[in-house]
């Protein structure tokens, strides 16, 4: 194995050189390969065998009790109905484009189900409505702003919705009545801050929405509809931050998830005529993420984030008991909760490292699980996919008078070491690697035999709201320092071959990768930038005005003068000439959030200091690429470049 690498580094800097002799800029339908050599058959077969499969999500329930779900037909996701366990999965729409979000009216008499679709992950996604069984389908926006955040009221006649239609940078909450014909109407007005609405009250004629600032600060009201007037949910002159709440069904009070008071976000109780406040899940050390009500008042379900580990929870209100929910197959990532109209059965997602995510429901008076969909692994071999182990590494600084410790999963391959090492980065930043169902990583590892290992570094979430906030400001540089400790400490461990080692992440992982190529090239082979920034000035002045707002809380105000000479200081493209390896770059074209000039004038600057770089657009993409046909190629440039800069 070392004779192979020894090999490979070698030749490594003559295929480079090959490669930016002979390869130019070549338009593949709607992708653009730049000085990407083509791969050969012998990875690509394999590859591909990793590559073709298929998750289900769940949506929700239709009012007759079917599960609407989506999954990949072709090239992209489309809605589906599972009538029973196991049964044949209806086909609901047939478009080019991805489904991004669906749900049933809750009124029978209709059938209708309302949808979510944008053009070419432009993210100015528009709502459309439709009769199951009728192929006729209705726009309900404008065509041409951004909406999103659906909820059906009740009685299954109107949609509460955000949408920028009005101003086109302010996120307004509209409601709609698709059976009407009618124009969706204005209930509550933006600030410039993002809006979204998340319960009816029982009776329809009061919203609950939440005013989102940041990951550490939102607002939680209720909207009078009759009046337009907002009345806030336990307001206190702290900030707090808020994951989702849903109105009591005597509406007397609201459930939220919010960190108020805490380390973690807890799930809560707060009576609204009282004010009285209880914590549901202060057992819980860990992040409460989502909950789901029944509708008759019932049962709260909730998931609980227990390191990386998903738990699911169950209490029935009216005994005041916590349940026991049956074990699932494996310790994974759970999701999409929601219970049917009578509130017996609840709906799930499931995906664990050898199990792509499937629709899964639980009978609550039995207590018993069924999957209702079975979703195909393809040809690998899942039994063969490598589950990764949970480890912790000191880095730079202290907590507690002792080395603070950075958690990162670890796959390794079967094989005798040491063995290369690939280094993932999360987004965000407000964000967590989770070890959920990852063909691409188990092709490294058992493939190309590369060790991948995947760090939270701060500022990621799951750790509770100080580890969250390490990286604020002008404290942004500690992330790359975490990076530049995990480092040394593979260094010092024989499984791993520190002389090989390539770093890559997507969106806000992308620019940390590019900041670690900027800050310890020596000990990097390569790395891959998919959507980061690369100017933290450009990329916050061109953000929307509804975007901004989260953004300089997350990065910091470029308006301030201080704030900005740091911010210029830290940007990839700023140091550029300080990368010294290859790169490899990938971006969507229509990305909204990271426009693809950020890509492009890393592209160009690397490459007038003469450094090799390898790039890949893909024109009918935005943020990351949900196409199979794109993401596939995307893998096979990355597949390729491993093979070449190992």
């Amino acid at each position: 194995m070392m004779r192979l690498y020894l090999k490979l580094l070698a030749l490594a800097p003559l295929l480079c050189a090959s490669a930016a002799a002979t390869a130019r800029a070549e338009p593949r339908g709607h992708l653009i390969s730049d000085n990407i050599p083509d791969a050969p058959s012998s990875l690509t077969d394999k590859l591909d065998a990793y590559l073709n499969w298929r998750q289900a999500t769940p949506l929700g329930w239709s009012p007759k009790g079917a599960l609407l779900i989506s999954t990949r037909f072709g090239d992209v996701d489309q809605l589906h109905l599972v009538e029973r366990p196991g049964a044949e999965r209806r086909q609901l729409t047939f478009l080019k484009e991805p489904i991004t979000s669906a749900a049933f009216s809750p009124d029978p008499s209709h059938g209708g189900f309302a949808y979510f679709k944008d053009v070419g992950g432009d993210e100015n996604a528009q709502l459309y409505y439709q009769r199951l069984g009728e192929p006729a389908v209705k726009l309900l926006t404008d065509g041409k702003s951004m909406n999103g955040a659906a909820v059906w009221s009740n009685s299954g006649r109107e949609i509460a919705f955000f949408s920028t239609a009005r101003s086109g940078g302010t996120e307004d909450i509209d409601v709609v009545e698709p059976e009407s014909g009618a124009l969706p109407h204005l209930v509550a007005s933006g600030d410039g801050a993002a809006w979204y609405p998340l319960d009816w009250s029982r009776d329809d004629r009061k919203l609950l929405v939440l005013k989102y600032l940041s990951i550490a600060e939102s607002y939680l009201y209720v909207v009078d509809l009759s009046n337009g007037q907002k009345r806030e949910v336990e307001a206190s002159s702290g900030k707090a931050g808020i994951a989702g709440a849903k109105f009591s069904r005597d509406g007397q009070g609201v459930y939220l998830i919010s960190d108020r008071d805490s380390e973690y976000a807890q799930l809560r109780y707060v009576n609204l005529l009282s004010g009285e406040k209880t914590v549901i899940s202060g057992r819980v050390p860990w992040d409460i993420e989502e909950l789901a009500l029944s509708p008759d008042g019932h049962y709260l379900a909730y998931v609980s984030n227990e390191g990386g580990i998903d738990k699911l929870n169950l209490v029935d209100l009216r005994a005041h008991l916590d349940m026991t929910p049956p074990i699932l197959p494996a310790a994974g990532l759970i999701g999409h909760l929601s219970f049917d109209a009578d509130g017996k059965r609840l709906a799930f997602g499931f995906a664990a490292t050898s199990q792509p995510r499937d629709a899964y429901v639980l009978d609550v008076a039995s207590n018993r699980v069924e999957a209702w969909t079975m979703s195909e692994t393809g040809p690998a071999d899942v039994a063969k996919f490598v589950a990764p182990r949970l480890m912790r590494y000191p880095t730079f600084d202290e907590q507690g008078g002792r080395s603070r410790q950075v958690p990162v999963y670890v796959y390794q391959p079967a094989s005798p070491g040491p063995h290369p090492v690939l280094i993932v980065i999360h987004g965000g930043p407000e964000s967590q690697f989770r070890p959920g169902f990852d063909p691409w990583i188990q092709y490294v590892v058992n493939e190309l035999g590369f060790a991948v290992l995947a760090p939270n570094v701060r500022g990621s979430s799951g750790y509770g709201k100080s580890y969250l906030s390490l990286d604020r400001g002008t404290q942004r540089e500690d992330a790359v320092k975490d990076l530049g400790a995990l480092l040394v400490w593979l260094g010092a461990q024989n499984a791993f071959d520190a002389k090989h080692v390539v770093i890559a992440g997507e969106s806000y992982g992308g620019n940390l990768a590019l900041a670690v190529l900027v800050n310890y090239s020596e000990r990097l082979r390569g790395g891959v930038d998919f959507g980061g920034i690369t100017d933290f000035i450009d990329f916050l002045s061109a953000s929307p005005p509804y975007a901004q707002i989260e953004r300089r809380a997350q990065f910091g105000d470029e308006r301030d003068p201080d704030m900005r000479a740091y911010l210029r200081r830290i940007s990839p493209l700023t140091n550029a000439e300080r990368i010294a390896r290859p790169v490899l770059i990938v971006h969507g074209r229509n990305d909204p959030r990271v426009p693809i000039a950020e890509a492009e004038q890393m592209v160009n600057t690397l490459r007038s200091r003469g450094r090799e770089v390898w790039y890949l657009q893909a024109l009918d993409e935005g943020r990351g690429f949900r196409k199979k046909q794109n993401r596939d190629a995307y893998y096979q440039a990355f597949a390729q470049f491993l093979t070449v800069v190992r």
